[in-house]
């Protein structure tokens, strides 16, 4: 798996962990003193053997930014649990998700505070994974990756102190990604609705056709590069990062320089707005004017459409997103951590999956007022995804994402502010013809990997 580096406020925090520590994790199912990350935990917690005991006593869970609109579901997921456990007790607090999280996040592990089962995302599961902080699953719960979709379970693995990929958390729910586009521009653009591109390039081959047939009138999508990468980029196979995540290495691939040719070609021939090169305006609503032919890729945006723009709804045609060169797409989860300095740990892992299960991550995405995916199998499998009647976009792009589920990756790499401004700067330039993609794509790769420094 591609892993994202740490921030430089994550790094900072794996090297005061690391030395409070030593190793970041010590002792094991037989020893005494055992600690996790320097905080003193229970001795099966860690080492080698299964978790093991009796589901009873108090644990506290986390959740972000989730009990405003779906206290009722929490709720009765937490009630559920206790009922059959009696003896139990969940507490549930929910954090804003603010810019903030994270550092509290990192206060509260430092300060042995860590919630039991916390909701966390790929670059806290990477710190604190690194620092011992949550179960090794591999060793307390063998089993755990049995409902998941395998693509995703495997796939979800960080590395321990030792640096040693491991399991330390349950895939839970994540967005997903589809093709959105106007079949009447498609029409009119001389492309036919029914047979969208499978490949990026081959995305931007049918784009030129729109920017010849459209006079201005109507374009293909936006052309902020902020908008694209790295997502293209992943799909057609190009590596992003090196294996370890400590530099860029896109512009050592001449795929890239296809990709930021193409970007410049479409630019220049009238198929983007020239007004949005740099402009942080949100393709949606562009969409929704009817002046947009490609619409964003997230199923989310199907609800926005049909609720303020629903005549353009009715004529968005909705397809598998392209799969190109790496043959599935990828994610970036939400995840449910269980910590390894819980001191009820049996009770907090035993929550966190009965949270994660099939039934539970189904009634959620049942919600109406959620556009979500589960990770488990079982989930995918229900008719409320698989069984879909009539040519209602929402519907049909619910029926394609939970499909393209059950192959999808959590490799998602997700750029920090500094290094896609960096990124996207050059290639700016040279979709205004003022660099060739070579250079561009050097001097992007140059300053992202200063900006790794800086930040390590």
């Amino acid at each position: 798996m591609r892993a994202r580096r740490l921030t430089r406020t994550l790094t900072c925090f794996a090297v005061l962990s690391l030395t409070a520590a030593g190793c970041g994790l010590s002792g094991g199912s037989g020893g005494d003193g055992a600690t996790a990350g320097g905080c003193k935990v229970d001795q099966g917690n860690v080492g080698s053997g299964k978790l093991s005991g009796d589901v009873k006593g108090d644990i506290t869970f986390q959740t972000t930014n989730l009990k405003k609109d779906f206290g009722d579901y929490f709720n009765g997921v937490i009630s559920a649990f206790e009922k059959a456990h009696p003896g139990t007790r969940v507490k549930w607090i929910d954090d804003p998700g603010d810019a903030t999280f994270t550092q509290r996040l990192v206060a509260d592990a430092q300060g042995c505070t860590l919630p039991d089962v916390v909701n966390i995302n790929v670059n806290t599961a990477i710190a604190l994974t690194k620092n011992g902080y949550l179960l090794d699953l591999d060793k307390k719960a063998p089993d755990a990756g049995r409902p998941f979709v395998p693509a995703l379970w495997k796939s979800s693995m960080y590395a321990d102190a030792a640096g040693a990929k491991v399991h330390s958390v349950l895939p839970w729910y994540s967005g997903g990604i589809v093709q959105t586009f106007n079949d009447d521009l498609m029409t009119k653009a001389g492309l036919d609705p029914a047979k969208p591109a499978t490949t990026v390039l081959g995305l931007f081959d049918d784009a030129e056709k729109v920017a010849k047939a459209s006079g201005g009138k109507y374009y293909a999508f936006l052309a902020n590069p902020q908008l694209r990468i790295p997502a293209d980029w992943q799909q057609m196979g190009i590596a992003v990062l090196s294996a370890d995540g400590k530099k860029f290495t896109f512009a050592d691939d001449p795929k890239t320089t296809q990709w930021v040719e193409a970007m410049t070609k479409l630019y220049q021939a009238g198929g983007m707005p020239r007004d949005s090169l740099s402009s942080t305006q949100d393709p949606a609503n562009v969409y929704g004017q009817g002046k947009l032919v490609y619409g964003p890729t997230n199923p989310n945006f199907l609800r926005f459409i049909q609720q303020n723009n629903p005549t353009v709804y009715k004529k968005t045609g909705v397809a598998r997103f392209m799969l190109d060169a790496l043959g599935h797409t990828v994610g970036a989860p939400q995840y449910m951590g269980v910590a390894s300095t819980s001191k009820n740990a049996v009770t907090a892992l035993s929550f966190a999956q009965f949270l994660t299960n099939a039934e539970n991550q189904l009634e959620w995405a049942k919600d109406p007022n959620v556009v979500i995916f589960p990770s488990t199998t079982a989930s995918l499998n229900d008719p409320f995804f698989q069984s879909v009647k009539g040519s209602d976009p929402f519907a049909q792009a619910r029926k394609i994402v939970a499909s393209d589920r059950k192959t999808a990756t959590a490799d998602e790499i997700a750029l920090t502010p500094g290094e896609l401004n960096a990124i996207s700067a050059q290639i700016q330039l040279a979709m205004q013809g003022k660099k060739s993609a070579e250079d561009a794509l050097k001097e992007a790769q140059s300053k992202s990997n200063e900006l790794i420094k800086q930040g390590s």
